[in-house]
């Protein structure tokens, strides 16, 4: 049976780094059938409403193996739907420098890090209100441990709720030893780093660190250490070459992905997967771009990561490590690069490269880099 992918290209500049990517795929020859689906505006436009192109994509992703997404400035749906509908709690996002990446730090060699970070709970559950609401509740509900006084809820604010719970924290670190494990058989360090505020949020952030430690002891193949989140950001920046696979919580994942793409180039470079039990997606880490929209100048790096993601995920293994290969081929030769790594070619023509470097791979077997999830 042909896997079937759902591709929704984005919105503003993104659908410009999605189209030629797509043809990349295309051109791979793989039993895969394409549902295309139009550019965000458009999408709205041609369904008649934002609403009922949201359940046209639900109807789609229901029936594919995997969805390549663009970004999103809200327009396109579906983004909420491969989240939360398909329960897609793992959010990984490599960060892996090559030559030819413009990294701001010294001495970029080496990192090769990997952010599992727990997508579905956490502050990004959207639990908020006012602060009134919160007078209803027992005082001692809302006590702080560190005042050993209850909350005033006079003055006018806002509240957010953090949940962390003891089975989505198990499962995203299993994946993250599991994840680990692979990249050790790859030629990887088998190393798991746990972070989070567990020296100020001693219950939630405290929770996590304590079942990420008992996770980790089913795996003593793999090798286990922690820091404070702050310690940890610190770390990141002078030394990331130190970390293979790091687990955190939703907030600080989505936080400290971006800062780990900025040690090797900036988002351009930066892809990203969503894994649940049953599904999983693939996109960009970068936003929409609106500023650089219709000029043909996106880098396509992040959403050409991201399809090699997807191959591995489909099965394609040495599909992937081809095309991360030719990837890694174009920037070593450093010819035809976009304007944020310091060239001046169109993303056209870096997508173009790629696919003539992966067709000369096939032409000439061997010529492969192993990939990293």
């Amino acid at each position: 049976m042909p896997k079937r992918v759902v591709i929704i290209p984005g919105d503003d500049a993104a659908p410009e780094a999605m189209a030629p990517t797509l043809d990349l795929l295309k051109s791979l020859a793989l039993d895969i059938e394409f549902t295309e689906f139009p550019i965000g505006q458009d999408g709205v436009k041609q369904y008649g409403s934002r609403r009922d192109f949201h359940q046209a994509l639900c109807r789609a992703i229901d029936q594919s193996d995997t969805t390549l997404f663009g970004s999103t400035n809200g327009t396109t749906g579906g983004i909420s739907y491969l989240r939360w509908g398909k329960q897609t709690y793992a959010n990984v996002r490599p960060t892996r420098w090559l030559p030819g990446f413009q990294s701001p730090l010294k001495q970029p060699e080496g990192i090769d890090l990997v952010i599992v970070r727990e997508n579905l709970e956490d502050l990004y559950m959207g639990i908020e209100g006012d602060l009134g609401v919160l007078s209803a509740l027992p005082e001692t509900s809302v006590t702080s441990y560190l005042t050993k006084k209850p909350l005033d809820t006079t003055p006018v604010g806002k509240f957010a709720i953090k949940v962390i719970t003891v089975q989505a924290t198990q499962r995203v670190v299993r994946f993250a030893c599991e994840l680990a494990r692979k990249r050790k058989a790859r030629g990887g360090r088998g190393l798991v780093t746990c972070t989070s505020k567990y020296n100020m949020l001693r219950s939630s952030d405290g929770l996590f660190r304590q079942v990420a430690e008992e996770t980790a002891r089913e795996y003593p193949d793999i090798e286990y250490n922690q820091y404070i989140v702050d310690d940890f950001a610190h770390r990141l920046v002078a030394n990331p070459s130190q970390f293979d696979v790091v687990v955190m919580p939703n907030l600080y994942g989505d936080l400290l992905s971006d800062a780990a793409a900025g040690t090797i180039g900036g988002l351009g470079l930066a892809p990203s997967g969503c894994y649940g039990e049953s599904y999983a997606y693939f996109e960009s880490a970068h936003g929409t771009a609106p500023d650089i929209a219709g000029r043909n100048i996106i880098n396509p790096t992040a959403t050409l990561l991201s399809a090699g993601l997807m191959l591995e995920y489909l099965g394609w293994q040495d599909v992937a490590d081809r095309l991360e290969a030719a990837i890694a081929r174009v920037y070593a030769e450093g010819q035809v690069l976009t304007p944020d790594q310091g060239g001046s070619s169109s993303t056209t023509d870096f997508c173009r490269a790629v696919k003539d470097a992966v067709l000369d791979s096939e032409r000439r077997p061997g010529r492969t880099t192993p990939a990293r999830q």
